[in-house]
């Protein structure tokens, strides 16, 4: 029997009409978002702030170069952070190089600029530029907001300039004091800054936490990468190892994460038996609320309950699945070792994921970068900020040029035509929601295109392994790019087609996800009720959808049909063998995921140690934290990610052998007409009981 799985007369079938459409169809949606992104965006948007006149702070070759914090007049009229940020605070915003570091008054400053030069030098850089009239009255000043009225310490963040808050004895102070002139003849408390101050602090206590973060990260940084690096060597290590022993190391992996997991246990009931007679342990986590120090809840005894319960539950669960499905784990044992011989001889496929990662890291930096350029592509929007509340022009837009010659500021005194926000009333403005919809779909699809490109590769490399007669003399040279070639070559439309039918479904998730968010406070019960059972349906349909596409790819690499046939074939061919489907399949992803998890695990438990000093011998080169979950976390979800990446392909190679296998025991009979290309060692395990000798290699 001829091989040639891999090349049939009708290869070219896949680039029927439609999925020749499918690719120009991305490319087009592709090329018309990042053109309009890029022709009407401004990044410069998101990086410097903008003052009252649409000038960006900071910005080089400006005036306002060396002005790079925003500074509000007046700060009591920003509801909360959000509203600073966002650039909607209904009062002038100035460009200033530095915040303000004490409570001045503007009248004061009048009343004394004649004998105190200096400070009214200090006062007038937070004035409007070009400003030096101390004589003009201070109503006329405060009217026509050419100075603020006051000033108070403050510190950039996000730069802009914020109050400086602090909490003294449980009392909210500003550089220390409870009270301050407000410039317009009123002593005011702090706590007047109440409504602001409860944002800004929580921004502020999320900005503590976020440096000591980051200051972790910078001293620790290296040993993570040391972490990563000793998962990644014990992944590969294990894959190489299971060509020879398969079955004592997943039977490790399992035992492994048993006692792992019965570490965790002894440690949980260690640790909350020894707080027991400790003051406060033995308080709730509801009684002690949110804290940003996560250490406080590592010192109650009901924390360590908590997760005692937990592991015991998983550990219970593990050892029960074992002994129920211990025959069936035999058998996808065996399984794992065909495969194992199959990545033996083609090493290649376990650096494939670094082409799959970079491939992916282009179309998330596309989608970034142009999510960016369309979230700035608004013009500069300016609207009447008057004084007066009944002023009938508050709000509306206006123009800066032009404002001065309407009679606006004659029916309102003090009015101002000041930058608001970015936007725009063109066609395209109107459209820009629709446009990051459409660059969020273009991120889906290629995303989906790369992993698509990726399962096809691998799967016509061990297709080829299959279909030897004798391995590994007949296995094509280089088969790893020999697949990927032909996968570029002949198969890019079903991959792009298969592609787009997940990223459709996906896009329809992203939709009801953001309804969900903005319907979270309605009352209508239908409504929460008919959307969860819509997100329920369209999971259950992209997972669907992913286990068919998988299998089609897999029938694609091996005989060259478009899409639709191989997905029809392949559904049909795992129908007929749903009980293997079951028996294999699915205890051989538990198998390899517990393998993830012992990677994980065993790496974590590694890195614990090591950033509690707990080893004595390199205890001297710990790092001091301020927090070693960080680090540790970041080992951990790395370790991981690394050993998904390699497991990856051993399902790969398992899926592949065990389709290829459906179809070998349709098509042939073992007879010498029709030989089985199977290996002799995976027609025992399934109980074949013919095997015609010319093909018994392996």
């Amino acid at each position: 029997m001829e091989n040639k799985w891999y090349i049939r007369s009708d290869a070219f079938s896949c680039w029927s009409a439609s999925t020749i459409n499918c690719v120009h169809l991305s490319n087009m949606l592709k090329t018309m978002c990042m053109f309009a992104a890029w022709v009407h965006g401004d990044p410069r948007k998101v990086i410097y702030p903008t003052d009252s006149y649409g000038q960006f702070c900071g910005q080089k070759d400006t005036p306002n170069e060396n002005k790079t914090i925003l500074f509000y007049f007046n700060i009591l009229k920003c509801a909360s952070p959000v509203v600073l940020i966002n650039l909607q605070c209904p009062t002038t915003q100035l460009c200033v190089s530095k915040c303000p570091d004490r409570f001045v008054t503007y009248i004061d400053v009048q009343a004394s600029y004649r004998y105190k030069p200096d400070q009214w030098n200090y006062f007038k850089q937070f004035c409007k530029p070009g400003f030096n009239s101390p004589r003009k009255s201070v109503a006329q000043v405060l009217r026509d907001e050419d100075c603020p009225s006051m000033i108070i310490p403050s510190r950039p963040f996000l730069k802009r300039c914020f109050p400086d808050f602090s909490t003294k004895n449980g009392v909210l102070t500003v550089a220390n004091q409870t009270t301050f002139k407000d410039g317009r003849g009123k002593t005011r408390n702090v706590t007047d800054l109440r409504e602001a101050a409860n944002g800004i602090n929580n921004v502020l206590d999320a900005r503590s936490i976020g440096v000591k973060i980051f200051e972790d990260y910078a001293i620790s940084w290296y040993w993570i990468l040391i972490g990563l690096f000793i998962a990644m060597i014990v992944s590969l290590l294990f894959l190489v190892l299971l060509r020879f022993t398969a079955g004592v190391l997943f039977w490790i992996f399992i035992f492994g994460v048993i006692g792992i997991i019965g570490y965790g246990i002894w440690h949980c009931y260690w640790e909350y038996d020894h707080l027991k007679g400790i003051p406060g342990s033995d308080l709730t986590v509801y009684d002690i609320g949110f804290q940003t120090d996560f250490r406080v809840y590592l010192q109650l005894r009901q924390t360590w309950l908590a997760f005692m319960v937990i592991l015991c539950g998983a550990e219970v669960i593990i050892i029960l699945m074992l002994i129920f499905l211990r025959n069936r784990i035999r058998i996808a044992i065996a399984l794992l070792q065909e495969g194992s011989r199959a990545i033996g001889y083609i090493m290649s496929t376990l650096f494939y994921p670094i082409v799959t990662f970079i491939l992916i890291a282009v179309c998330i930096s596309y989608w970034a970068v142009t999510a960016v350029f369309l979230a700035t592509s608004g013009e500069p929007v300016y609207k009447v900020m008057a004084n007066q509340t009944l002023c009938k022009y508050a709000n509306l837009t206006c123009d800066p040029e032009t404002f001065n010659t309407t009679n606006v500021t004659k029916l309102c005194p003090g009015a101002q035509c000041t930058f608001a926000f970015y936007g725009g009333e063109s066609l395209y403005h109107k459209y820009i929601f629709i446009f990051q919809l459409a660059n969020a779909f273009v991120f889906l699809w290629l995303v989906n295109f790369a992993i698509a490109l990726g399962q096809c590769t691998l799967a016509g490399a061990f297709a080829s392994y299959y279909w030897a007669s004798r391995k590994p003399a007949d296995i094509p040279l280089w088969p790893l790019f020999s697949s990927f070639g032909r996968a570029i070559r002949y198969h890019t439309g079903s991959l792009a087609f298969g592609a787009l039918i997940l990223a459709i479904v996906q896009l329809i998730r992203v939709i009801l996800e953001y309804l969900d968010h903005k319907l979270k406070g309605t009352q209508n019960s239908f409504t929460r009720f008919l959307l969860c059972c819509l997100k329920c349906c369209f999971w259950c349909l992209e997972k669907f959808l992913k286990f068919i596409n998988r299998n089609a790819y897999i029938m694609i690499a091996i005989y060259g049909k478009n899409f639709c046939t191989s997905a029809k074939e392949a559904f049909f061919l795992l129908m007929r063998n749903v009980v293997r489907v079951a028996v294999l399949d699915k205890v051989t992803d538990f198998l390899l995921f517990l393998g993830k998890i012992l990677v994980a695990g065993g790496v974590g438990v590694l890195a614990f140690f090591f950033f509690t000093q707990k080893i004595p011998v390199i205890a001297q080169e710990a790092p001091t934290l301020n927090y070693y979950w960080v680090p540790l976390l970041t080992v951990i979800i790395g370790s991981y990610l690394v050993a998904h990446g390699f497991f990856s392909v051993y399902a790969m190679c398992v899926d592949t052998l065990f389709l290829c296998f459906c179809e070998d025991l349709e098509r042939n009979d073992g007879s010498t007409a029709k030989p089985y290309f199977m290996s002799a060692s995976l027609h025992r395990i399934l109980g074949k009981k013919e095997l015609s000798p010319k093909k018994a290699v392996g």
